[in-house]
């Protein structure tokens, strides 16, 4: 039971630092967090299968998912708006290019 809690309090450390990251704009950082999140996601479902918790197991495990989860709420409060931002940048680059090809082949 340990180890699930262990597990679970390492997958909020990540979290947390993603958030962080988040927060300051630290996007190559963020990424490499949430490769390492993803990853230890996978090794968590294969060493948490079958295991039955008890009762003070499983509520720590509640709380840890519960602020897991409002990492991942806060982080994407940042990263929605940039990666909004992003997209009309690519779509705005994308049509400047037409403009530009549309136009330099007619003269």
């Amino acid at each position: 039971m340990d180890q699930v809690i262990e597990n679970y309090e390492f997958l909020l450390s990540i979290t947390s630092q993603m958030r962080v990251a988040a927060t300051h704009g630290m996007w190559d950082e963020l990424v490499e967090l949430e490769k390492q999140c993803g990853q230890h996601i996978e090794i968590m479902k294969t060493q948490d299968a079958g295991i039955s918790p008890d009762e003070s197991t499983r509520l720590r495990k509640l709380e840890l998912i519960r602020k897991i989860l409002a990492d991942d709420a806060e982080i994407r409060n940042h990263t929605e708006p940039w990666m909004a931002q992003l997209h009309r940048i690519m779509h705005s680059s994308g049509q400047e290019r037409l403009l530009q090809q549309t136009y330099s082949s007619e003269y």
